[in-house]
């Protein structure tokens, strides 16, 4: 029986991995026939090296961003590290409609806004293996001053506490098992739901307590 394509909302803190597990599973899908796509937000923001416009976001103005957000063009929007992101509504159900399994890297914020709509997803959080680890991540990107990066830890630290309210919780400790997990959740395969195990809250708990 062929399974319905569905939105997935990945949430982390900046550092834990996210990004590199999503381009993992995304590779392994393109193996395979998996119809799985990431969906391409709007930005404020300028691009970073190697970004093109279409590719990692759509770059545009913050008026225009504005201009859009009052039209009700974002199916959630939030603002993040003083720069604001959107995701399409046209753009989701675009690809749902053509039978696409979507991953949407979403902050906390706009995870919350898409908690409250009736529409079909499931919701991943990442967490890291540490707060140490979390820091020397966030650290060594190396192209944030000490004011942004102390920012993104703030956030990060704050954005931990938010996990327990994802269906899913992965711990990015081991690279292959954790993109291993997110793989299964997305292809529906493996109903894989460890948030509720003594360990995994145990182990959020000791990340909450620093």
């Amino acid at each position: 029986m062929k399974k319905e394509p569905k939105l997935f909302l990945v949430s982390a803190p900046s550092g834990a991995g996210k990004s590199s597990l999503i381009d993992a599973v995304l590779a392994s899908a393109n193996q395979s026939d998996l119809a799985l796509e990431l969906s391409i937000s709007y930005t404020t923001r300028s691009p970073r090296k190697g970004e093109s416009n279409g590719s990692q976001y759509f770059f545009i103005s913050k008026k225009n961003f504005l201009d859009k957000k009052n039209s009700h063009f974002f199916l959630e929007d939030a603002e993040v590290h003083g720069n604001l992101y959107g995701t399409s509504v046209e753009f989701v159900e675009s690809k749902l409609n053509a039978g696409v399994n979507l991953i949407l890297e979403i902050d906390v914020q706009g995870f919350r806004q898409i908690n409250d709509l009736d529409i079909n997803y499931e919701s991943i959080f990442i967490l890291p293996p540490s707060i140490s680890s979390l820091e020397k991540r966030i650290k060594a990107r190396g192209d944030d001053d000490v004011e942004a990066i102390n920012l993104r830890l703030k956030n990060a630290k704050d954005e931990l506490s938010f996990a327990s309210e994802y269906q899913h919780i992965i711990v990015n400790d081991s690279f292959e098992v954790a993109a291993g997990q997110l793989l299964s959740i997305i292809s529906q395969e493996t109903p894989l739901n460890n948030k509720n195990t003594e360990e995994v809250k145990q182990f959020l708990s000791q990340l909450l307590s620093y």
